[in-house]
């Protein structure tokens, strides 16, 4: 993915402030060490949702829930969401899972990433969770994430003609050409628009005495055995993506402040798996301890970006204010 043009950068309004969101990729289980399985469609950890919704909500908070296709075609769950629906505070999006949408076909590689899959059978998954969705919640969602941040070279024209307004598949400064998926080293964390489409990346940050050199340096000492994690423990440089999930609290308040104070971040944006609310369901979230930790994360997060004045938004707050700008 190439970096966005200066011109297809949003310049929020004043009156928008400094804002943060909170995706959750709300998500059927399934080991994630093993070969990706479209059988795998258990939504048990949904149970959970409700009162880590309700925490959320405390905080003024309402989550954007990207919902993928188990989810959406399990009528207990869609229950728990619509409940969670019905308060205002959060937003319905899509999640797209491509082993676990139909229509189906047969295996390739690199096809667990929807955009490598070719035009039409990834429109057509689109269109079967696309509709599946609207009719669960009797309205179409306008946020989009691909499974595995799986966006391809037809994946936003697709949304556009869908009446999708915000897609949400790009993590910062990360690259995924190892296992066939997209490149986003160029890509920051600012948002920016793609055609009629708001682009939210998730929100990375480069910390340590040499942040300043950023995506080169780390790219540059990925040709360095060791070299990421030796510049890391030196306290030279290290990439923070924003998330609970195997991302230290401390590395995620230093990122913050960086992109806060120094870069003048006007839009963070967090994410998180559901079926982490549940021990044992991913690898970040293994046990109690584990899931107090994930709490306590969050709670010290809320803590800074109140002492910044960074407030919540929604997905229809964010769209209320790129409308208001032209680039």
């Amino acid at each position: 993915m190439p970096a966005p043009t200066d011109d297809a950068l949003i310049r929020w309004p004043a009156s928008f402030g400094r804002r943060f969101i909170v995706f959750v990729d709300v998500e059927e289980e399934f080991d994630w060490s093993a070969p990706l399985d479209p059988g795998h469609r258990a939504v048990t950890a949904m149970r959970a949702l409700p009162e880590a919704h309700a925490r959320f909500a405390e905080r003024g908070i309402g989550p954007a829930y990207m919902v993928d296709h188990p989810v959406a075609s399990d009528a207990a769950a869609v229950d728990i969401l619509r409940e969670i629906l019905a308060d205002g505070r959060a937003s319905l999006g899509a999640q797209l899972h491509a082993w676990v949408t139909p229509p189906y076909a047969a295996p390739a590689a690199g096809d667990s990433y929807a955009g490598n899959l070719p035009p039409a059978l990834e429109a057509g998954k689109l269109d079967s969770l696309t509709g599946l969705l609207t009719e669960a919640f009797g309205r179409p969602p306008l946020a989009y994430r691909a499974g595995r941040y799986g966006i391809g070279p037809a994946t936003a024209g697709l949304l556009a003609s869908r009446g999708y307004r915000v897609e949400s598949s790009m993590r910062a400064r990360y690259d995924y050409r190892g296992d066939l998926g997209p490149d986003f080293t160029a890509v920051g964390s600012e948002a920016f628009r793609i055609g009629s489409l708001v682009e939210l990346p998730l929100t990375t940050v480069f910390t340590g005495r040499l942040r300043h050199y950023g995506a080169t340096l780390y790219s540059a000492l990925a040709r360095v055995p060791r070299g990421r994690g030796a510049a890391a423990r030196a306290g030279l440089l290290q990439r923070v993506a924003l998330t609970p999930e195997d991302m230290p609290i401390a590395d995620a308040l230093a990122a913050v402040r960086v992109a806060v104070e120094e870069e003048g971040q006007r839009l963070i944006s967090f994410s998180f798996h559901s079926p982490s609310l549940v021990p044992g369901h991913t690898p970040y979230v293994r046990s109690r301890d584990d899931l107090a930790r994930f709490w306590t994360w969050w709670a010290r997060m809320f803590d800074l970006l109140d002492a910044l004045g960074v407030r919540p938004a929604g997905v229809d707050d964010i769209l209320a204010a790129a409308d208001r700008t032209t680039g």
